[in-house]
């Protein structure tokens, strides 16, 4: 199997839309709609200059996403270091275990550093999955606990 990785540009939504249908033809338990309003959404981001430090990765096999990544760039005065928050990485189920996930993990970890990025912080998914991957990343270590806040 040869994987590809590409940059998330706006003329490959079309391409993310095929491949949130099929992450959840395997499996829907995912909590938003694939509907124009979704698609509307994503589209508007590539306009917006309050995305301007977002960086996200598609995993392409045989010309279909199959995996994807979404970061960001977190300045902070706290330290005066840049670094990247992990919001999301998945990969279609019937294409886990095949290192999909570390190449776009792999990926997405160079060029964070080449835009001055010291460190890639993430919350952990609770599913078992999910920590099995995360306690294998390489040159990371596990510290504290998340907490999502509304605003």
């Amino acid at each position: 199997m040869t994987i590809e990785i590409k940059e998330f540009t706006e003329n490959k939504i079309e391409d993310v839309v095929c491949y949130e249908k099929a992450l959840r033809a395997e499996e829907d338990f995912y909590g938003w709609e694939i509907d124009d309003a979704y698609v509307r959404a994503v589209r508007n981001t590539f306009a917006d200059s309050r995305f301007s430090n977002a960086l996200s990765l598609l995993a392409y096999v045989d010309g279909q996403v199959v995996g994807r990544i979404d970061t960001s760039l977190i300045a902070s005065r706290f330290d005066g270091m840049l670094n990247a928050y992990l919001d999301w990485i998945c990969v279609i189920k019937s294409y886990r275990h095949a290192g999909v996930a570390q190449m776009l993990l792999r990926e997405v970890r160079l060029r964070l550093k080449e835009r001055g990025a010291e460190k890639l912080i993430a919350l952990m998914a609770a599913n078992d999955e999910a920590q099995r991957f995360y306690r294998a990343v390489e040159n990371a270590a596990i510290h504290d606990e998340g907490i999502w806040m509304e605003l």
